[in-house]
């Protein structure tokens, strides 16, 4: 793992990596089209295997290892892409890890209505941001250091992901065990707007509360009723009460369903809820209490079913990690921008990666923003910075 007493040797001239990032700029653009250009979001399959085949002919253009896993759907369950893992063996040196996705938050259609095109310096197109950019801009910092003739590294290891905007539910057990193999991990979402790379992200558990009760006539014989949105309504008071009780911690009711009629006392209540924290402890101490709280009823003879599903631990910033941000702001210096990092509530690859205990940045790809959105863009001039920063910090791990 990374050491704080490591002297960083830089191996390659960033003014090198960056020029030859720079004649690669115009069919770095060309495979940007292609791929926001593919409708291909986490329940379009044959969309993600599409741009899986553009990562897998890729890989072998390269002199990569290939890995490609099919998806394995159960019988109720949605077919997902096929996950694709890249191996480029280097003569010596640290393991890394690199992860971007190939799926997109966007329905079939969405290409046919707003395609890629270019405003001036700003791209634009479903993906284009979260995360195609990243994706393409993982294969061209390899082959920029290909091209420099670096291989001071054992194996750079870059997984493909075809299901992240649905919390790698296929890919998430796969990098959770190829990451502890790794010195570092570099995770490839775009970055912020304003040019900040993240080195930490929250924490996510969902909860689905279903409370039951018992019905009854609402006119004629309310007594015998036990209203579950009664009881919702006094555990979705107390759940909200959470935010605010440890710092950064944010808990969120967000879907509440419950009754049928309004002469019926309501024998069911379902809500969901958002839990997000920035540290394992805080996040573990809400768990507990929301437990607690769908645990202690106000209403008599009620019940509550509490299902959590922990989507992600928290991407805290350790040694390992400042480490990272410290080798990634001395490149940019080289480059001749400056460099922040950031924490932010979003959960990505990252969170995975660094619960393994792998020390993690992300945030590495071109400058982008307004992910999920009609507007989602990039700017096309930190592309070629950015890819040689990204290169320059594998050169220097």
């Amino acid at each position: 793992m990374l050491s704080a007493g490591l002297l960083i040797l830089p191996r390659v001239d960033a003014g090198t990596l960056r020029d030859i990032a720079a004649r690669r700029f115009d069919d770095f653009v060309a495979a940007l089209e292609t791929m926001v250009n593919v409708d291909c979001g986490s329940y379009t399959p044959a969309g993600v295997n599409a741009i899986a085949d553009l990562c897998e002919t890729r890989f072998h253009a390269n002199g990569w290892d290939v890995e490609r896993r099919t998806h394995m759907a159960d019988a109720d369950g949605p077919q997902l892409g096929d996950l694709v893992i890249g191996r480029l063996h280097g003569a010596d040196g640290p393991n890394v890890l690199l992860v971007g996705h190939m799926d997109t938050v966007f329905d079939d259609g969405t290409v046919a209505v707003r395609p890629f095109r270019i405003d001036g310096d700003i791209a634009r197109g479903p993906g284009v941001s979260d995360m195609k950019g990243g994706l393409l801009a993982g294969f061209v910092a390899t082959e920029v250091l290909q091209e420099a003739g670096f291989d001071g590294f054992g194996t750079i290891t870059y997984v493909c992901n075809p299901d992240e905007e649905i919390g790698s539910p296929f890919s998430g057990p796969v990098i959770r065990e190829l990451a502890p193999r790794h010195d570092a991990a570099l995770v490839l979402e775009g970055a912020r707007a304003n040019g900040d790379i993240v080195s930490a992200r929250k924490g996510i558990t969902d909860y689905r509360i279903v409370i039951s009760g018992r019905a009854a006539h609402a006119g004629v014989e309310p007594e015998k009723g036990r209203s579950a949105v009664l009881e919702a309504a006094h555990a979705i008071v107390a759940l909200q009460a959470l935010n605010g009780r440890w710092p950064g911690v944010t808990v969120n009711v967000g879907v509440v369903q419950g009754g049928t009629r309004t002469n019926v006392v309501a024998e069911r209540c379902e809500i969901h809820v958002d839990l997000r924290s920035p540290e394992l402890e805080t996040l573990e101490a809400a768990e507990a209490e929301i437990e607690r709280i769908c645990g202690d009823h106000v209403v008599p003879d009620v019940s509550a079913d509490v299902v959590a599903n922990s989507w992600h631990r928290p991407m805290e910033k350790k040694d390992g990690s400042v480490r990272l941000v410290d080798i990634a702001v001395g490149v940019a210096g080289e480059l001749g921008f400056g460099l922040r990092d950031a924490a932010t509530g979003g959960a990505s690859d990252a969170n995975t990666t660094s619960a393994a205990g792998t020390p993690t940045i992300d945030g590495l790809g071109p400058v982008g923003g307004d992910d999920h959105a009609l507007a989602e863009w990039i700017d096309l001039t930190s592309v070629v910075p950015r890819i040689a920063m990204l290169a320059g910090i594998i050169s220097r791990i």
